[in-house]
């Protein structure tokens, strides 16, 4: 059991402008992945790899019942966190003490999945490395990589991505409508000339303007921008003095990467001075950002407060400036704008970031300035996040900080390789405690966490902090005695500097450990001493919170339900007084393991439930995955076999993305096969594995759902509802109307009131009104049953 489920998740880049059709190259690419199970698109800079690389794998999907995942490699550029990323994009949180890489193998060899690995030429070793793991490791998985440079494996197909076809300007030009290069052009010129299409009397300037940029496709974009302001023959003309310069009166032909960039150059000339200096200046920025990290990276702080003035020919850009500056760029589509997680973000194309670093680095201190102040707001912005983690805002700060990703890393690497920098990566990996501990990030923390401790031996309190992360972090991944030497260090230097707050949290890590190990009477202790000391001035409140649950767990596994029970009650108040909800999740599992000592199977199953739908809300996929486990040994008590059966089956598939061994915890697998057998003996082989196989089946958010609209099997079901399943349809008199099942199926699809808003065209305020309506006619609570039903309809 705990095998491959048929979820067809699919993480591929949304598409904000249009695609023009490359038929061909499509079924070439589909042809090549059903026989080959490595096929590497390869191309110049700017010839459209990705886009193509997302069709392909949209258009082979139900191909591979385990999904189709994307890994953006483009912001990355460690190769130590390839397998990483992989890892992250394929939502694998593995815990345990394996090379990243093997554990990796090890958790998808039973799977028939397809991995994308985008933008492979800046980290072709390791890219290499994974896919021959992949491939040599598992026999159902299948990678298509894109890459200026071939991956160099002996099972690698290569593909040439070429440019656009263009028909001779002096030829026939009757069918050139059917001419992708053309389209391309066309369709980008209309979104800045409303009305703008090819006729026989431009069709000749076009093609020759397009041939003249050699069919590639970013060219002809940032060609067909200038729409805005100039008429094709205009554009020709302009075009070829730019050439002609470049050639310095040669007849020979450009090669292609020198078209490109006299189309970048081109673009970069007609971009005022502040959008020069925002597109040099956002180059240092990895992945995506918002308009507050551009404000605070692209705008002068640093170099004009220390009085060192600006470089010749640089100018300088005020605060006020830069949404300016990015609005211009994102018309000249130099920037990207895509929807994040709590508003717009924007994104620089690779070819025309590592341009603006060109750029950035023709001024000496003006890259090394850029980076500093980006390294500054993402220790701002981590700090900023730490201060409000135990509060309301929990979701939107994991979101955020996901989506910062790539910029976080690239902060931490400047700070571990630019001279005199490496104790700020020491205290932004230590400050980013929860993100890696909550967040499921445990491998990728203390791989920075190490690197900066070895950084910076000397006695400081970022070292003490740093110590104690490590630790925990540590003790997460199975290296309980690397672990407990982490934390008891951290404690005799916070003891030593006189901090009492990092002492404290050494101290929780010192005992959650002892926990682990099952020390329980030297952990129930332990966990007495600092309850009763309560928080110590500077101590975060979630450290504090999880004092109270690892009490309350091993009070609860020494049999002392009753106190147990006790504790977590005041635990409960704390965290509700305050909005949080990650800690009270733990609560109230605590809450739920009490009442299954005391044989409460009611009161153990409400809050099973009420702590599953938070452990969703801030996607604690381990949390999930142990309550899962919980929920259905009570549900075998209570009389409900069928849906304990569904929810192992949800379980099994669950912990195949975190340790299917369930770390080897003898405890762990009591429950879980005690729920098995109880539920094999009730309902027979064939009903159990029909339950169970449908439970593994649903993704995440839809066996939390299954699990929560469960309320209580042992009575009667109520009106309106089916025994522990998700609707199939709304009730009676809630049909949704065609908008409705639009929304509800965007919401299936993960995305946010403000996402769906820009999807559909529609205001936020609108989507809203459309989400609150769906749930209503559904009865439902939550948009994660609203996934589920969604779903039930496929």
């Amino acid at each position: 059991m705990g095998g491959s489920a048929p979820r067809r998740d699919r993480h591929l880049p949304v598409e904000t402008t249009s695609f023009v059709d490359r038929r061909g190259e499509q079924t070439e690419g589909r042809e090549l992945l059903a026989r080959a199970r490595l096929v590497t698109l390869t191309g110049p800079g700017g010839v459209g790899k990705t886009r193509l690389a997302a069709r392909v794998a949209a258009r082979v999907e139900r191909a591979f019942p385990d999904g189709v995942r994307f890994v953006h490699l483009a912001g990355l550029h460690d190769p130590a966190l390839v397998p990483l990323a992989a890892a992250d994009a394929l939502g694998l949180h593995d815990h345990s003490a394996q090379p990243p890489l093997d554990a990796l193998v090890d958790q998808v060899r039973d799977r028939r999945l397809l991995l994308v690995l985008d933008n492979c030429e800046h980290l072709l070793q390791a890219c290499a490395d994974l896919a021959a793991a992949l491939l040599r490791g598992t026999t159902g998985v299948r990678v298509l990589a894109t890459s200026r440079h071939r991956l160099g494996l002996t099972e690698e197909h290569l593909m040439e991505v070429r440019p656009l076809p263009v028909p001779d300007p002096d030829g026939d030009l009757t069918a050139a409508d059917g001419y992708p290069a053309l389209a391309l052009f066309a369709d980008r010129a209309a979104a800045v000339v409303p009305g703008f299409r090819l006729t026989p009397g431009n069709r000749a300037a076009v093609a020759r303007l397009c041939r003249r940029l050699d069919g590639l496709p970013l060219a002809i974009e940032l060609a067909a921008v200038r729409m805005r302001v100039l008429g094709v023959e205009q554009l020709l003309e302009r075009l070829d003095d730019r050439y002609r310069l470049l050639t310095a009166g040669s007849s020979a032909a450009l090669p292609r990467h020198q078209t490109l960039r006299a189309a970048v150059d081109w673009s970069h000339e007609l971009c005022t001075q502040q959008e020069q200096l925002v597109w040099a200046r956002a180059s240092v920025l990895a992945g995506s950002f918002d308009l507050e990290t551009a404000e605070a990276v692209c705008a002068d702080g640093e170099r004009s407060e220390m009085g060192v003035p600006p470089a010749a020919g640089w100018g300088r850009v005020q605060p006020y400036e830069v949404l300016e500056a990015v609005a211009g760029l994102v018309d000249k589509s130099v920037l990207g704008r895509e929807t994040g997680p709590d508003g717009v973000r924007y994104r620089l194309l690779d070819t025309l970031r590592h341009y603006g670093l060109d750029r950035l680095r023709q001024s000496d201190g003006e890259e090394a300035a850029a980076r500093r102040r980006q390294r500054d707001w993402m220790q701002e912005r981590a700090a900023d996040c730490e201060r409000a983690w135990f509060g309301p805002g929990q979701r939107a700060i994991v979101a955020r900080l996901r989506a910062d990703q790539d910029n976080l890393r690239a902060a931490l690497d400047f700070g571990l390789t630019a001279p005199g920098q490496r104790r700020t990566a020491l205290r932004l990996a230590g400050t980013l405690w929860f993100y890696w501990h909550a967040c499921g990030a445990p491998r990728e923390g203390r791989y920075w966490l190490e690197r900066a401790l070895d950084a910076n031996p000397e006695p400081s309190a970022e070292r003490a902090r740093g110590l104690w992360v490590a630790g925990l972090l540590a003790g997460a991944t199975q290296d309980m005695t690397g672990g407990l030497r982490r934390a008891r260090d951290a404690h005799a230097l916070a003891e030593h500097l006189g901090d009492k707050a990092e002492a404290a949290h050494a101290e929780y890590v010192i005992g959650v450990i002892r926990l682990f190990s099952n020390e329980l009477p030297a952990a129930l202790a332990h966990f007495e001493t600092t309850v009763a000391r309560g928080p110590v001035p500077g101590q975060h409140l979630s450290l504090h919170g999880l004092d109270q649950v690892e009490l309350a767990c091993a009070l609860g596994f020494l049999g002392q339900a009753d106190r147990a029970v006790e504790v977590c009650e005041r635990a409960r108040r704390l965290c509700e007084e305050h909005g949080e909800e990650w800690v009270r999740s733990y609560v109230l599992r605590m809450l739920a393991l009490a009442h299954t000592v005391k044989e409460d199977w009611q009161e153990a199953g409400r809050h099973a439930r009420e702590a599953l739908r938070l452990k969703l809300a801030v996607h604690d996929v381990t949390g999930i995955a142990l309550t899962l486990d919980l929920l259905a040994h009570i549900a075998t008590r209570a009389g409900a076999h069928e849906h304990a059966a569904a929810l192992l089956g949800g379980a099994d598939r669950t912990w195949a993305d975190i340790d299917r061994e369930r770390w080897g915890s003898t405890d762990l697998d009591s429950i879980r096969r005690d729920g098995g057998e109880r539920a094999l003996d009730a309902l027979g082989q064939a009903a159990f594995e029909r339950a169970y196989e449908k439970g593994g089946a649903l993704g995440l958010a839809e066996i939390v759902a299954y699990a929560t609209q469960d309320e209580e099997p042992a009575h009667p079901t109520p009106a309106g509802r089916t025994d522990g399943r998700c609707r199939s349809r709304p009730p009676q008199g809630g049909t949704l109307t065609r908008r409705e099942s639009e929304v509800a199926e965007l919401v299936a699809q993960g995305l946010a009131n403000q996402q769906i808003a820009d999807r559909l065209v529609i205001a936020r305020r609108t989507a809203e009104g459309h989400v609150e309506r769906i749930l209503s006619k559904l009865g439902f609570s939550n948009r994660s049953q609203i996934a589920a039903w969604v779903t039930a309809q496929r």
